[in-house]
């Protein structure tokens, strides 16, 4: 069996001898149960000014039947902080004497939330000063996060309050485990935003296809876009035939074997939606391989592939599918964070991801996709436990794993959460956004 330094830790010597040595011990996180309470226990709400917006979130929190706190004197399950009406500097005071008492009582595996602004709308330069500090302040917080907590930012345009419960949501709750000092910036909803009648099923009655979802992180994305209500075609190449069929039956879906590089892959898929379950509403891009190698020895052939799974074939793809997705859909592209801050070997990789995520922003703001009312949103995993993963050496394996602030590598299903969230129509006024799904990865924005 292969060392895994995260269970060695929790117990016995493992135990002693990081406790002695003050050694990182990874704490379980508190990912998403269907059946569990969207946070356990009480949230502290507060704000800055008016803090009209942190109204708003206490409104919907006691709706959904969720305590909330009036200080950070008692042990809360997370912070919720508007900063979204300072003008200063000096005005971070108020982030300073509301998160400070909090890290001191949060529970394990807590939450800390701070909504702001955009700095692009911001009236003057000091106020674009404090807006983007907030940042800084934020991605901070979440390295000193213990026991498994994480701390994210908001930033929500002016006119768009009614689209900023769905991000609440899914950082509030044990979807987002493993998303840790993002910035999730919320704007005017390209399509009007509908909360689900039930938030235990919010894709009840929508159609998704996922590429590459034979096995791995794509397997997962199926398995819970399935378990969230909606119906998925499971794509992948005729090789993984047996595994892909055994994912479509066991989920309620279809399967459909194909090379997403052949020029026709984006028709056969609007073909086989149509005909099978009349049309699609979502479109996960995660098929991708890797073929590492030095840049100095790295051969046309390895280059090129990479390039045609990873990016190219998304491009051809997608001329045929965002005519056929249904207005008000979603599309999200899975990049890494490679394509971030680069990976020694992957040269080609990391181009083929950093080029998803120019995609990502640039489709997100064509007019036929804002006229269709689509967003486009992607992700960017860090360290996530596969099959891959298993295969490193072990000391890198354990460096990627330690790596974080969380102190732990990730799991498919924490991509596949991500994904589901950008998936919701509640989620209408998130687009054009790149999350890492890492535990804040020590490398990289």
């Amino acid at each position: 069996m292969a060392f895994d330094y995260g269970k060695f830790v929790q117990g016995g010597i493992g135990k002693q001898l990081a406790t002695a040595l003050g050694l990182p011990r990874p704490t379980r996180l508190r990912r998403h149960d269907p059946k569990g309470s969207l946070v356990p226990g009480a949230v502290y709400v507060t704000g800055h000014g008016d803090a009209k917006v942190a109204h708003r979130v206490s409104a919907w929190l006691e709706r959904a039947g969720v305590p909330i706190a009036t200080s950070p004197s008692t042990s809360v399950a997370a912070l919720v902080l508007d900063m979204s009406e300072i003008e200063t500097p000096a005005d971070l005071e108020t982030l300073r004497a509301a998160v400070a008492p909090t890290l001191k009582t949060i529970q394990p595996t807590g939450r800390v939330i701070v909504i702001g602004r955009p700095v692009e709308e911001a009236t003057s330069v000091a106020q674009g000063a404090a807006r983007r500090a907030i940042e800084g302040i934020v991605r901070s917080i979440g390295k000193e996060m213990r026991a498994g907590g994480t701390a994210n930012t908001v930033l929500v345009a002016d006119g768009a309050e009614d689209a900023v419960e769905a991000p609440l949501r899914f950082l509030l709750s044990g979807r987002s485990a493993y998303v840790d000092a993002q910035v999730f910036h919320v704007a005017t909803p390209v399509a009007p935003v509908e909360d689900p009648s039930d938030w235990a099923k919010p894709l009840e009655g929508k159609v998704a296809v996922v590429t590459g979802a034979a096995r791995g992180i794509g397997a997962a994305i199926a398995d819970v876009l399935a378990r969230d209500g909606a119906t998925v075609v499971c794509v992948d190449i005729p090789a993984a035939g047996g595994p892909l069929v055994e994912v479509a039956n066991r989920l309620g879906g279809s399967a459909l074997q194909l090379d997403v590089t052949a020029d026709d892959a984006g028709a056969k898929i609007v073909e086989h939606t149509v005909s099978r379950h009349g049309g699609f509403d979502i479109v996960v891009h995660n098929a991708g391989i890797t073929r590492d190698k030095l840049l100095v020895n790295m051969d046309a052939d390895r280059w090129d592939s990479v390039l045609q799974v990873n990016l190219l074939s998304i491009l051809r793809m997608n001329e045929a599918l965002v005519p056929a997705i249904n207005d008000g859909g979603h599309i999200v592209n899975v990049a890494s964070i490679a394509g971030i801050a680069g990976n020694r070997g992957q040269t080609n990789y990391g181009a083929s991801k950093a080029g998803v995520i120019g995609m990502t922003s640039l489709l997100a703001a064509d007019p036929t996709i804002v006229a269709k009312g689509i967003t486009v949103n992607a992700v960017a995993p860090g360290f996530i436990e596969t099959e891959m993963t298993a295969k490193v050496p072990l000391a890198t394996r354990e460096i990627g794993r330690l790596m974080n602030s969380i102190s732990q590598g990730g799991l498919p299903i924490d991509v596949a959460e991500t994904i589901g969230f950008f998936s919701w129509d509640a989620s209408r006024g998130v687009t054009g956004n790149t999350v890492r799904v890492c535990g804040q990865m020590m490398m990289g924005a």
